[in-house]
């Protein structure tokens, strides 16, 4: 599936360009927390794509952009948070609140 990257989301869109899969994670600024740091706050998949997989394309999508860009996430996102527990070979992202 193609996605389309911005500097805070990947997503994807119908023919339409109604937003149809997307995952948000905005730069934090709190203070004790890096500048390379985002907080993964939103998975979003429509209902007519659900069952196929495409929120943990994007959780991988986003886990490799993090990697290249060397950038750490805080995960608020409740799907996120799951989906992290289950593939550990990404937990080198994942930041702590002390970083």
């Amino acid at each position: 599936m193609d996605f389309i990257y911005e500097s805070n989301r990947i997503y994807k869109a119908d023919d339409t360009n109604k937003v149809i899969a997307e995952v948000t994670f905005p730069k934090i600024s709190d203070i004790g927390v890096s500048d390379a740091t985002v907080n993964l706050n939103h998975t979003f998949v429509d209902k007519s794509l659900r069952g196929q997989g495409i929120a943990g394309k994007l959780m991988e999508a986003l886990a490799t952009r993090l990697r290249k860009e060397n950038k750490k996430a805080i995960l608020t996102c409740p799907y996120a948070i799951d989906w992290f527990e289950k593939h550990t070979e990404y937990s080198d992202i994942l930041a702590n609140r002390e970083d």
